[in-house]
């Protein structure tokens, strides 16, 4: 089947393009937002050729087609086939008002998951290349630093060149979000950008130190520093411009809009989120990145293994709902108050468990003469051990269901060594054997054992948990 043939039959099985607000996709889903729920056909889209499997949220739809086809897909739909792309609504004011009042019935916490899902996940593939650009260029450092590697000539000027990429948007990463949260939140995206840009902005120290709010003796310690706050200031910052921008839209005359609204927006926004909002989100941070040192980054090798096997263990779950997206500021908080991203690696080894319980399965399958089994799990391995979990979990573990318990639990041992090692990432993004390059040189190694641990953990636990009856009925 073509992915064209793929995204008509989608599109038919979810009532027409007249039944979605909007399209868009992350590494492996198309994720559609419904008007009408009673429309859509789930367990025909489920049993669709091509579909990994289908989460439902309230209005909110997630198509799992895999990495590359979810993008292809998407672009079919919105570019061929006229569904509305994200952000873009509808022509029928009625429509949208429908819609809005759908996603009104969702509970507050998975609209805060989903708007935060909206702001990161256009930018996973750019956080996906920087990452691996920094790691390689660090590990290149390295390697120069050891005396393995000339230090100059044509290596240093491809360290050179992939700092220079990766920095291109790692650097920056405050003004894309700001731009993305704009988007989200109704703002100008311009004017997100600029809040975005504030936060880093090198005249934040000297403002600081005139108010006397800057430690100079320990800057990161001060009240108020160049990014303070980090993402989730400047998400919080946005959503302030926003409703700033839309009060002041209304009372300023039409000929003065495109003047006096930005410049009073930014004005009366800029002084909110230098003297308040940042302040106040760094102090939020720091006591997030304190909650998390006492568990994720802690010198009892008791409380990391616990912490890790746990983390591990129960992140799929979480990847199922679409839950995991709401971890991505965490991530960016790690990242910018440590240097480095902890909690990601370990979460990592929750795709190499399924790797392993596959593998385990996939032996059964054979002893049982399953052949359909075993052409599903051959498939679905090399997406496995490359990071892409849904194949393995949609085709074999999930439906399952008891392998899907022991592919946790396989996890859990992965991620209780990688907390136990501190292994540290550059960036996030891609998990299994492609997220060795984003992963700190000095952490590179006790990754990958991290990895070999889950794959063999999970193997051996759902070798012999699973029966061969199981197998042979799947």
């Amino acid at each position: 089947m073509t992915n064209l043939e793929l995204a008509k039959i989608i599109v038919n099985l979810v009532g027409g393009k007249e039944n979605v607000v909007k399209a868009a996709n992350c590494m492996t889903r198309l994720r559609l937002t419904i008007k009408d729920n009673s429309l859509v056909k789930v367990e025909e889209i489920k049993n669709t050729d091509g579909v990994l499997g289908v989460v439902e949220s309230n209005n909110y739809l997630q198509v799992v087609l895999g990495p590359g086809k979810a993008k292809k897909v998407t672009d079919i739909c919105v570019q061929e086939l006229g569904l509305p792309s994200d952000g873009v609504a509808t022509e029928n004011w009625k429509d949208n008002k429908q819609a809005i009042k759908e996603n009104q019935k969702q509970n507050n916490f998975k609209k805060l998951v989903n708007t935060i899902a909206n702001i990161f996940i256009p930018l996973i593939p750019a956080i996906i290349a920087a990452g691996i650009f920094n790691g390689l260029g660090s590990l290149i450092s390295t390697l120069q630093g050891q005396g393995t590697l000339p230090a100059e000539g044509f290596w240093k000027a491809t360290q050179l060149m992939f700092a220079l990429i990766g920095g291109g948007f790692l650097s920056y990463f405050a003004i894309y979000t700001g731009i993305n949260s704009a988007k989200q939140f109704g703002a100008t995206e311009a004017l997100g950008g600029m809040v975005g840009a504030i936060s880093i902005s090198a005249n934040i120290v000297a403002l600081s130190t005139m108010m006397g709010l800057y430690n100079e003796e320990f800057p990161l310690k001060s009240i108020l520093t160049t990014g303070k706050g980090g993402i989730i200031g400047v998400i919080f910052g946005v959503y302030i411009l926003a409703k700033i921008e839309k009060a002041i839209r209304k009372r300023v005359p039409d000929v003065l809009d495109l003047i006096l609204t930005p410049l009073l927006t930014l004005l009366i926004t800029g002084i909110l989120f230098v003297f308040v909002i940042m302040p106040l989100a760094g102090f939020i941070s720091d006591k997030l990145v304190a909650a998390l040192s006492v568990i994720i980054n802690s010198s009892n090798p008791v409380v990391s293994v616990i912490s890790g096997f746990l983390l591990s263990a129960l992140f799929l779950p979480m990847v199922l709902f679409g839950l995991h997206h709401g971890l991505i500021p965490i991530y960016a908080v790690q990242l910018e108050a440590m240097g480095g991203v902890s909690l990601f690696p370990v979460l990592a080894m929750a795709g190499a468990g399924q790797v392993g319980a596959a593998i385990a399965i996939y032996f059964i399958a054979r002893k049982v003469k399953n052949i359909r089994l075993q052409k599903v799990i051959t498939g679905a391995l090399p997406a496995g051990f490359l990071g892409v979990g849904e194949p393995l979990i949609y085709g074999v573990t999930l439906p399952m269901f008891k392998p899907f318990i022991t592919a946790g639990l396989g996890a859990g041992f992965g991620g209780a060594y990688v907390m136990l090692t501190h292994v540290l990432a550059t960036a996030w993004g891609p998990s299994g054997l492609v997220a060795i390059p984003i992963m700190q040189p000095g952490s590179m190694v006790n990754y990958f054992i991290g990895l070999l641990v889950s794959y063999i953990a999970g193997f051996i636990i759902t070798y012999f948990v699973i029966k061969d009856v199981d197998v042979k009925n799947a």
